[in-house]
């Protein structure tokens, strides 16, 4: 079968298309002929070599990837044969070397999600259901630890990303208004392509919603400007650095531009950084992650990974919420979809900014 592997870490271009034996399903595991498979940053950083939690470095050569969809091609022994011929998902779990950049994977039974019907009554597209089993999940737990209200103005960075997408659709559906922050004037059409429902002129959304180049000059004034006379309540940061730092002094209390003249808190509304990484290699400067320069603020800072956010003791109900809003019609999904055989190619462009939506080899 065809799969994807490295066998020295490096550049995108140490990750070859080779052909490997097929796999055997045993007790209790079952066999997926896999026509999606998930692409996270973290893939690239293990590909480079960097070891760092949560995931130590692979053994090489290796087969990465933890994320796959399609559909059951034989079972093992204990494995109920009704699975047989089902389209499924799955998340091979937190390990480095998932195998999940392969065309045939072995999956233990208790994994699997059964794609369920999507809007149009047909089961949710393989590339759709990646998403939700990896990127979805993890979107459901921040909004969980965001508590998104029809009160809060939201800024997103990132906001053309896999979990960005997310976040402002939720958080528009919520009622709340939203500042979406995005690097170039392609990604900002992609975006409001995917918010077309909800940004028409006659929808709810419509006077609801900003989005602001980054990659601009100017763009924390045109942002001030997109949030008028009410400063940000609620941030969500996954990119850190610069502009994750500039983003959070948005907030009320934070630096933000207050909507009376003598600085004092204007709402009840409480003003809260949600931290979920650092893409651009850096940590945003209000976070606990930051070592120099970090900021004292008044600003609730609530984390979603690391050390200082709440545990996830069973990802599975996150992975089943996730599928379920995306069956409903209530999160469209965006994915950016790359020849499986070109994974170096995803690899690049996901490194360099390139993309728009959840990376998905198909």
């Amino acid at each position: 079968m065809d799969a994807i592997r490295h066998h020295s870490f490096g550049p995108p271009e140490v990750l070859v298309l080779e052909q490997v034996p097929d796999p055997v399903p045993g007790p209790g595991e079952v066999l997926v002929d896999a026509v999606a498979h998930g692409v996270h940053l973290l893939d690239t950083s293990l590909r480079r070599g960097e070891a760092g939690p949560p995931l130590p470095l692979p053994s090489l050569p290796t087969v990465p990837g933890r994320e796959i969809a399609g559909t059951i091609a034989a079972v093992g022994p204990g494995v109920d044969g009704a699975w047989a011929g089902r389209p499924v998902a799955a998340h091979l779990g937190p390990v480095p070397d998932g195998g999940g950049y392969a065309r045939r994977v072995v999956v233990g039974a208790e994994k699997l999600h059964a794609l369920p019907d999507g809007p149009d009554g047909a089961p949710l597209n393989p590339a759709d259901a990646i998403t939700m089993i990896g990127t979805g999940r993890m979107a459901v737990y921040t909004l969980d630890i965001a508590a998104v209200t029809a009160d809060d103005v939201v800024v997103v960075t990132g906001a053309a990303g896999g979990l960005g997408t997310l976040f402002v659709q939720e958080a528009l559906r919520s009622g709340a208004r939203v500042v979406a922050l995005a690097g170039g004037p392609a990604k900002l059409r992609v975006l409001r392509d995917l918010l077309e429902d909800l940004v028409r002129e006659d929808a709810p959304g419509a006077d609801r919603l900003a989005l602001v180049d980054y990659s601009a000059d100017g763009w924390l004034d045109a942002a001030r400007a997109a949030l008028g006379d009410s400063p940000a309540t609620l941030v969500f940061d996954g990119v850190g650095g610069d502009l994750g730092t500039a983003a959070t002094s948005l907030l009320r209390g934070a630096g933000g531009r207050l909507a009376d003249d003598d600085g004092a808190d204007d709402g009840d509304t409480p003003a809260r950084l949600v931290a979920y990484g650092w893409a651009s290699g850096t940590p945003n400067c209000y976070t606990a992650w930051a070592e120099d320069g970090r900021i004292e603020s008044p600003v609730e800072v609530r984390y979603a990974v690391g050390p200082q956010a709440p545990p996830m003791a069973d990802q599975r109900p996150y992975q089943e919420r996730a599928l379920a809003l995306a069956a409903s019609g209530r999160w469209r999904v965006a994915t950016h979809r790359v020849p499986f055989a070109e994974a170096a190619r995803a690899h690049r462009e996901l490194e360099e900014r390139r993309t728009t939506g959840k990376v998905v080899l198909v």
